[in-house]
């Protein structure tokens, strides 16, 4: 459910404004954003799993906090990631 490092260390090359960036809101919102695609998935299979969807709705959460963030410092980063990551709004 969770994801690798290896994915982990991959969002941080392609998202971190620099190098070992794993703090800014651009790498944040992009390992949030694979976590709660992995946790989509595994909610096809377990619809009954109550405990892991109020992670999920945690995460998503955390994520809308962290584009609202985002936005409020710059638009244009903030929609440029959010074309990078495919997720609307």
């Amino acid at each position: 459910m969770s994801i690798t490092t290896a994915e982990k260390q991959e969002l941080v090359k392609e998202f971190g404004t620099k190098d070992g960036d794993t703090g800014s809101p651009d790498v944040q919102v992009a390992i949030l954003t694979k976590r709660i695609t992995t946790l989509t998935e595994h909610f096809k299979t377990h619809k009954k799993d109550k405990h892991s969807r109020r992670g999920l709705l945690k995460l998503v959460a955390q994520r809308r906090k962290l584009l609202d963030y985002l936005r409020g410092k710059d638009e244009d980063r903030y929609r440029d990631l959010i074309k990078r990551l495919g997720i609307r709004r």
